[in-house]
């Protein structure tokens, strides 16, 4: 696999009769009637009156973005209990480390040790956290990067709404980069022959799969997303013509049924 990593590109993606009315109406009550009557779940959540501003596709794009920043937070754990000396280089502890992370992912505020590098790509992040003689914590500036292609992927938004879409090739791209970064942590050492970051573990004293198997659920939803924003402006079209036929063609075909 190439070492690599895939910059970003610039852009975003944007996104009768009385009858017909009543019918809607009585559409939109059923559905809102069924929604209050959802069985909640564990991976549910309460309804937000921001969702009147989303689409379907914008509604899907928001909860692969929040269920892969959960993913990263795992990740980010995960490291850290294997290589207590990252989390120790600027914080008192690991959660410490975690919440000045984040605190900087969400304010787009460049982490003090990433050298005033401004992480809008994520891609300057990633390669430091992989460059042998980097002092500061290796995890974050994964973290940082990692999070920072994330929101790219998302129309550069952390929360779509009708005017947002997701960036189909940064999707794609960032995909390829959380599988270039899964191999990097499994493949860089530093001038003693030893990983830079310890990571995956399948040993006598058990199985650490945490670091793959969540990288692996990201680049899954990324090349999802992929797909259905390329996916997105040929179905409009088909849609709309479909659409069409049927409203017109429609209670004609109706009528030639048997």
């Amino acid at each position: 696999m190439r070492e690599s990593l895939l910059p970003p590109i610039d852009g975003r993606s944007f996104f009768t009769g009385r009858r017909a009315v009543l019918a809607g109406a009585a559409a939109v009550a059923l559905g809102l009637a069924g929604c209050a009557a959802t069985r909640s779940t564990q991976r549910a959540e309460g309804y937000d009156s921001r969702e009147w501003m989303q689409s379907s596709a914008n509604r899907i794009a928001n909860l692969a973005l929040r269920d892969n920043l959960q993913s990263i937070r795992r990740v980010q754990l995960s490291l850290y209990r294997r290589n207590p000396r990252e989390w120790r280089k600027a914080a008192s502890g690991a959660d410490d480390a975690i919440q000045r992370t984040w605190d900087a992912v969400m304010q787009a505020t460049p982490l003090p040790a990433l050298g005033g590098k401004d992480g809008k790509s994520g891609i300057d992040a990633v390669r430091l956290a992989f460059e042998p003689g980097y002092t500061g914590d290796r995890v974050a500036a994964l973290v940082y990067g990692w999070a920072s292609m994330l929101k790219e992927a998302n129309g550069n938004t952390w929360e779509q709404t009708m005017v947002d879409g997701v960036n189909a090739e940064n999707s794609f791209r960032a995909a390829r980069n959380m599988e270039i970064s899964l191999w990097l942590i499994g493949s860089k050492t530093g001038p003693d022959g030893q990983p830079l970051l310890l990571a995956t573990e399948i040993s006598e004293r058990g199985r650490n799969l945490v670091v793959d198997r969540e990288l692996s659920k990201i680049v899954a939803r990324l090349d999802l997303l992929a797909a259905q924003a390329d996916e997105k402006y040929r179905r409009a079209a088909l849609d709309f013509a479909q659409g069409w036929l049927m409203g017109s063609l429609g209670p004609f075909l109706s009528l030639a049924k048997p």
